[in-house]
């Protein structure tokens, strides 16, 4: 048994030291926050590293959701998974919208495009995917219906720093793109997060909504929300880009040791991933098949109980919380795939702290030693 716990994940923190001179400056200048010296690298410093053209910073990922809504006005019914984090289900309940799920693809474990066409109804307005443990929706299929039907698609990428397709970033996909820096996430800024904006228009219109709809001293246009970044966040994450790449890369180490190490394991099931050009690794699933000798319930208490926490992400659906049950979508006869897939899933630890030692014996542990 482990003498300490392992956890499914662990925040990289680059050396203090490294951070006193940035907390040196924010003390200079006296600005906390409010688009102050930091927010202002930090944004741009974010637009020259994933490629993008806008980007518009936020205190958390969930706050960003639920900003993009109000940002497209979306109101009526939104097509979406339930095979994510409660988050994505809820901005849309907060924001007085109907979730309307969809079924999940099998191999990807994103959204199935195929399903979504006969989900849509006249007050349906958008279709909010989830790029699932980084890995790519079909952004081609869901932009070819959105477009077929006047929808707005609103991408939760909370998972997706640093992923890219055969063009560019995946945030450059749907009408806006929202990112999350939380802890546990590949890139952090202890909390924070951020849409991605196509346009200066579009990002002036999201920044109005984050700062309680305030232009000028005397003019408010929206009833918006506090919604900022501080400059601690700020300049945590302008240090952060310095180390990001070196994270990434350790973690595909972890990666391949995993896949090395598994691929052959009965009843293991290993997720592929989604046709992306450039990974960021941010999560290890596996599906517990029943050809192998613990259910997966049986192999998380095995782990636990080594002091090893790995996580039943996405378990249980959103859809099965008590305020999604009475939605007609939400029943699981509609999800047969996501249903069967969150009772298989077990997401092993991951993160550039992880050491070889600690891989070996997961690894022992999942193949009975």
């Amino acid at each position: 048994m482990s003498d300490r716990p392992i956890y499914v994940t662990e925040p990289y923190l680059p050396p203090l030291e490294e951070f006193i001179p940035y907390l040196e400056k924010i003390w200079e200048s006296k600005r906390l926050t409010n688009n102050g010296s930091m927010h202002q690298q930090f944004e741009q410093a974010l637009c020259d590293y994933l490629g993008v053209p806008e980007v518009a910073l936020f205190n958390n990922g969930t706050m960003a959701l639920l900003t993009a809504l109000q940002a497209l006005r979306i109101t009526g019914e939104v097509i979406t998974t339930p095979y994510s984090f409660v988050a994505t289900g809820h901005s849309l309940l907060w924001n007085g919208i109907k979730p309307v799920f969809v079924d999940i693809d099998h191999k990807t474990l994103n959204i199935d495009p195929s399903r979504i066409e006969a989900a849509i109804t006249p007050k349906t307005t958008a279709i909010m995917p989830v790029h699932c443990y980084g890995n790519p929706c079909d952004v081609e299929a869901i932009q070819h219906i959105a477009d077929n039907y006047n929808l707005k698609v609103i991408y939760d990428a909370a998972h997706t720093f640093g992923v890219q397709d055969s063009i560019g970033s995946i945030l450059r996909h749907g009408d806006l793109s929202a990112i999350s820096f939380h802890a546990t996430k590949v890139f952090n800024t202890f909390e924070g997060g951020a849409i991605i904006c196509p346009d200066l228009k579009t990002k002036q219109h999201v920044n109005n909504l984050k700062n309680f709809g305030i232009v000028d001293e005397v003019t408010v246009v929206a009833p918006g929300i506090n919604g900022k970044m501080s400059e601690v966040n700020a300049a945590f994450g302008l240090l952060q880009l310095q180390h990001i790449d070196r994270a990434i890369a350790r973690r595909r180490e972890i990666d391949q040791v995993y896949r090395e190490q598994l691929n052959d394991m009965l009843g293991i099931t290993l997720l592929q991933q989604a046709g992306q050009k450039v990974a960021n690794y941010a999560y290890f699933p596996i599906l517990v098949e029943p050809e192998y000798p613990l259910s997966r319930d049986e192999l998380y208490q095995k782990l636990k109980d080594r002091n090893i926490y790995a996580r039943r992400y996405f378990f249980p659906l959103i859809s099965e919380f008590s305020m999604y049950r009475g939605i007609s979508s939400a029943q699981s006869e509609n999800l047969p795939v996501a249903t069967a897939i969150a009772k298989k899933v077990l997401c092993l630890p991951i993160y550039p702290a992880l050491c070889e030692n600690d891989i070996s014996h997961i690894v022992e542990i999942i193949r009975g030693n």
